[in-house]
């Protein structure tokens, strides 16, 4: 099982400063790169918060964003008017205006001016919240971005798989031509050199060591056979039990499969070889393409 390096996750609590939620978007990066956000106050919850994210997610780029709001789950933002003074001022106004003789009214644009009709919380609660709050907040989000990841893993590796299938289809081609193309190479060299020397006997032994030379400088028979050892720990990889990252080495494997079908190219000396080789690294070069995204 092989896991993308994609996902998200959220995750909402309440608190004794307000209402804590959590996001974490996870892209692909070569290591684990987490960069935190958090509001004023709340930095010192920066480490508690990316050693929750480490425990769940091992590769990428992972950006956590803490937000709060202020007040309890009923919506209450901790500001309260207080009524009793706003009455008096009312009734003051009233008494003004009867005792003065004096015109207008008291609306709520003039109350409004008077502060201390509004009380905003006595002191910030942010110190009431335990780290290992936030904590287990980051690993509910963090699951939440490991689960969306293992479910476009699962979509990666059936894509690799047929990535995989159709390289095994080109080997086999592949196999399948080379001795025929070391034939067919050996008998033009033969009649061109009869051709050349016309009448001429041919020392036979000295073109059999040349044939001999020949077939060993084209010969794709170690090559075949690594490409192949590289294509069955790459599906060994994929079929894992997901316990460890695997992304950095399928990408190595991906290189030496390319690394070998550019050697078949340039041995190939042969049409049919060499559209072949071509394939195998259009096919290598999507699975590269995908790797950059496997954790």
């Amino acid at each position: 099982m092989i896991r993308s390096m994609t996902g998200f996750g959220e995750a909402e609590r309440d608190s004794p400063a307000g209402r804590l939620r959590i996001e974490v978007k996870t892209v692909n990066h070569r290591f684990f790169n987490a960069s935190v956000k958090t509001p004023p106050g709340f930095d010192r919850y920066e480490p508690a918060i990316t050693e929750a994210l480490k425990r769940h997610l091992s590769r990428g780029h992972v950006t956590a964003y803490l937000s709060l709001k202020r007040g309890g789950a009923d919506g209450d933002t901790g500001i309260h008017v207080d009524l009793d003074r706003a009455r008096a001022y009312l009734k003051a106004f009233g008494a003004l205006r009867d005792e003065l003789n004096v015109s207008g009214t008291v609306n709520l644009d003039m109350l409004s001016r008077y502060g201390e009709l509004f009380h905003a919380p006595e002191s910030d609660r942010t110190g009431e919240i335990e780290p290992e709050l936030v904590a287990e907040l980051t690993e509910v989000a963090a699951s939440g971005a490991r689960a969306l990841r293992e479910a476009e893993g699962e979509r990666l590796e059936a894509d690799l798989s047929a990535r995989l299938d159709a390289i095994a289809l080109e080997l086999t081609a592949v196999s399948a031509r080379a001795p025929e193309r070391l034939v067919e190479q050996r008998d033009r060299l033969r009649e061109a050199v009869r051709e050349l020397t016309e009448q001429v006997e041919v020392d036979e032994d000295r073109l059999a060591r040349e044939i001999a030379y020949l077939a060993e400088r084209w010969d794709i028979n170690e090559e075949v056979v690594r490409f192949r050892s590289h294509v069955e720990l790459f599906r060994e990889a994929l079929a894992g039990d997901g316990a460890e990252p695997v992304g950095k080495k399928l990408g190595f494997l991906a290189q030496e499969m390319h690394r070998e079908a550019n050697t078949i190219g340039s041995k190939a000396n042969d049409a049919e070889l060499s559209r072949a080789s071509v394939a195998l690294k259009e096919e290598i070069e999507r699975i590269r393409e995908q790797v950059e995204n496997v954790e």
